[in-house]
């Protein structure tokens, strides 16, 4: 079986609850993945620039380049 969790990360350490299907399992194979941190502050810019005044208005810049050829057809 396979399970996924994300934990948070105290003092250089993970701590695991296992779920009941796990019960009496002898070992286990841990995989350490930082990618969610990498996501999450990606995220995170994405979340401050959907609000940045700038981009926006290059957002609609853009937009408006666009708009004119929007309705042709090939």
């Amino acid at each position: 079986m396979t399970y996924k969790i994300v934990c948070p990360v105290q003092n250089n350490q993970v701590i695991v609850t296992l779920p009941p299907d796990f019960r009496n399992k002898k070992q286990v194979t841990i995989y350490v993945d930082d990618e969610i941190d990498i996501r999450s502050q990606k995220l995170d810019i994405m979340k401050i620039a959907a609000k940045d005044p700038l981009f926006l208005a290059d957002i609609r810049e853009i937009h408006a380049d666009f708009d004119s050829i929007d309705n042709e057809t090939l």
